[in-house]
């Protein structure tokens, strides 16, 4: 019986280019500003409220 040979092992390049791990840069920076924008958002309205029910 003949063995058949291995391929060779992909290497961390070749891997990189057909796998992506991680999401685009820009696209993380746009979700990260979304985050903190409505988070501020948020706490600029429950201040409003409460400001708003400390005055009646």
């Amino acid at each position: 019986m003949t063995e058949q040979p291995r391929p060779a092992p992909a290497t961390a390049g070749a891997r990189k280019n057909d796998v992506e791990d991680r999401a685009p840069r820009g696209l993380s920076v746009r979700v990260a500003l979304y985050v903190v924008g409505t988070h501020v958002l948020l706490a600029f309205l429950s201040f409003i409220v409460v400001m708003l029910k400390s005055a009646t």
